[in-house]
């Protein structure tokens, strides 16, 4: 089963419904237009189909190898990455000045959900460094920036977020790594750090660490977390590689449920050598650049988890021959019908094709945003900076719920085979999982949306997306009728989103416990309004090309997919704004012991 790069969806997506060529005198996009982003995602996609795809089943059968502090990558995987880094994907958005192509982060966007759907595990190792090299441009000191920039942009060089620790997942205030200053500007970093995604391995000569800790007296708590920047190997002053870190070692691999392919690594700092990143007991705030890139990426991730395991499953459904159609037989010459005649299949199908179609719609949407906070208009920068901030939760916590439902129902849809590893339901279903957990679990997103997101700026961001929308109903409210039950879906799910947002104005307040037993819920429907909003937009970019006389059945699907989206999906959304309106007594009123 080969997994087959959506060119066709995310060029309509970026060309016809968020037309990228309006954007051409924005920051960024002077250089960009949409015939070369259509080779871009041409190349792309063969370099995903080609090189990484065949190597997701290799890296989940041998996974990673430790010994005695060094980790060795899956067969085939150095020599994939070495040739990804000379095509020059990782350096696709990374700055002009250190050596990457510019590429506004909607391209980069939509070849990351070819790598992340070729292989998840694969795609983590430049994605974590693409993290680190965010974090470092926002804060690290000029120098820092010529020492290890141009080399984490091109891919040449790794990087890692170092945050967990034993004790401490979400809550980062609890950290016990410490930072003893050497009187020379560096500092000796001890402590452990545990689940370090691509914490080492065999495809760089070095691997840049970023790692939270607490310079020795620094208050208590969060306020008192500084970053530093811990090279695997030192730098010198020419930018050749000098001594290794002694100090800093893995010191094993996570036994894991899924992405066996990328190193998970407990990372033991013992007296390693770092230096201060930003300001002291600030740590949090720089590492957040990082955590907003990683949660636009996880949610990337889960989507595009769902994307190949829907592929998988159509491709099963046209070969399985059983039973017959319940309106007679459809295959009358062998034994049974394919069970694309049945409609509990087609259900399962069209589920998952209406979430992912949306979800790149989403994913795309959200990353033209990161792109306008660039722009020379303050006003469309203000705004695109209040929505990356609005998104960001929904985003990753929405995606990677729907994208492990989506695997679970491909392996429904496979039967027993698809609980075996002769198919790759069984991986799909369980890289898929984590999407959920890390970057901070989703209940962690649906608390910050509704505990930080919403209220910030007196509720600017959400009061102006609510605007957004009802002039987007208001344009098309006299739609033609394939169009139109997207537009009136559309304005009834935000109509619930804004219902369950005053029920927490009210009710969150006075008890915050409401707010956080509704969150979940309001994040479902704010989620199911967001791929309305997508989908209504390209319901209107397809509908325009049957009126303009196209024969494409392309746009034809198109609208029946999203057809079922808006009759068989987004009811629930009520359901939602019913749960949450019980608030928190339900959940509260019973004693810890009754558990």
């Amino acid at each position: 089963m080969a997994y087959k790069a959506p060119v066709r969806d995310l060029t309509f997506i970026l060309n016809e419904v968020l037309e990228i060529d309006r954007y051409s005198n924005s920051p960024g996009f002077q250089d960009v237009s949409s015939d070369l982003v259509q080779q871009i995602l041409e190349e792309g996609a063969k370099f995903s189909e080609e090189v990484i795809a065949p190597l997701n089943k290799v890296g989940d059968q041998e996974g990673c190898k430790w010994d005695n502090g060094k980790v060795t990558g899956p067969t085939g995987w150095k020599e994939a990455y070495k040739a990804m880094v000379e095509a020059g994907w990782p350096a696709l958005s990374a700055l002009p000045e250190h050596g990457g192509q510019g590429m506004p982060a909607v391209v980069a966007m939509a070849f990351g959900q070819f790598t992340a759907a070729a292989s998840p595990a694969f795609s983590m190792y430049p994605g974590l460094t693409a993290g680190a090299y965010w974090g470092l441009n926002a804060n690290g000191s000029d120098e820092q920036k010529a020492m290890y920039l141009p080399k984490m942009a091109t891919g040449e060089w790794g990087g890692t977020m170092n945050l967990t620790e034993p004790q401490c997942g979400t809550d980062l205030g609890l950290i016990r790594t410490k930072a003893v200053p050497n009187g020379d500007g560096s500092y000796n970093i001890t402590g452990q750090k545990i689940w370090i995604s691509s914490g080492e391995h065999d495809f760089t000569d070095n691997i840049i660490h970023l790692v939270l800790a607490r310079i020795e007296g620094a208050p208590a708590g969060i306020k008192g977390i500084s970053l530093f920047v811990v090279p695997k190997v030192f730098v010198n002053e020419d930018g050749s590689l000098g001594e290794r870190n002694v100090g800093a070692a893995c010191a094993g691999l996570e036994h894991k449920m899924g992405i066996h392919g990328n190193a998970t690594c407990v990372m033991a700092y013992e007296g390693a050598k770092g230096w201060l990143v930003g300001t002291e007991n600030k740590g949090m705030a720089a590492m957040f650049v990082m955590m907003n890139e990683a949660r636009l990426g996880t949610g990337l991730q889960g989507l595009a988890i769902g994307t190949a395991a829907y592929q998988a499953a159509v491709e099963f459904a046209h070969d399985r021959l059983q039973g017959r159609s319940l309106t007679g037989a459809k295959n009358p010459s062998g034994p049974a019908d394919s069970i694309l005649v049945h409609p509990d299949v087609r259900r399962m199908l069209l589920e998952a094709k209406a979430f992912v179609e949306g979800g790149q719609a989403f994913t795309l949407w959200t990353a033209l945003q990161a792109d306008l906070q660039h722009s020379d208009d303050e006003a469309t920068a203000t705004k695109a900076r209040d929505y990356m901030g609005l998104i960001t939760p929904v985003l990753k916590a929405y995606l990677t719920d729907k994208g492990f439902h989506v695997a679970s129902l491909a392996m429904q849809v496979h039967g027993g085979s698809g609980y075996t590893e002769h198919f790759p339901a069984s991986q799909y279903l369980r890289d898929a999982r984590i999407t959920m957990i890390y970057e901070g679990a989703n209940g962690i997103q649906a608390l910050d949306l509704v505990g930080r997101k919403l209220p910030a700026n007196g509720g600017r961001a959400i009061m102006s997306w609510f605007a957004d929308i009802d002039a987007f109903v208001a344009e098309h409210g006299g739609a033609s009728d394939p169009v139109k039950p997207f537009v009136e879906g559309l304005a009834d799910t935000k109509k619930k989103l804004q219902e369950g947002t005053m029920w927490l104005m009210q009710n969150g307040m006075q008890n915050p416990d409401n707010a956080g037993a509704a969150s979940t819920d309001y994040l479902n429907i704010f989620g199911l309004t967001a791929l309305a909003y997508v989908w209504a937009q390209m319901a209107v970019a397809a509908q325009k090309q049957i009126d303009a006389g196209s024969t494409d059945p392309y746009y034809v699907t198109k609208l029946q997919t999203g057809r079922y989206f808006v009759e068989r999906i987004l009811p629930d959304a009520g359901a939602h704004l019913k749960k949450l309106k019980t608030g928190a007594d339900v959940l509260m009123a019973m004693p810890a012991e009754a558990f």
